[in-house]
């Protein structure tokens, strides 16, 4: 069974650089739910979809990679005063 004793002994070997992230973890479980709460887990459940789908597709034109046509020839025209 984990018990406190055993978190704060866990919390004392992380690095000084990740205690303002650990620290927004344990806040989030202080929280009671409610909507917002669970608005937010519903936008992140979004953005992990959406990384997901960029992860399945990066490199998907590797092989036929897309170019840039030439700009082409165009009029010249009077200058705006």
């Amino acid at each position: 069974m984990i018990t406190k004793e055993l978190v704060k002994a866990e919390v004392e070997k992380v690095k000084d650089d990740y205690l303002e992230v650990l620290y927004k973890i344990i806040k989030i479980f202080e929280a009671p739910r409610d909507v917002k709460l669970t608005k937010s887990i519903a936008q992140r459940d979004g953005e992990l979809e959406w990384h997901a789908f960029i992860a399945q597709t990066y490199g998907c034109l590797a092989d036929n990679p897309i170019d840039r046509g030439d700009q082409g020839v165009y009029e010249v025209r009077e200058a705006f005063q």
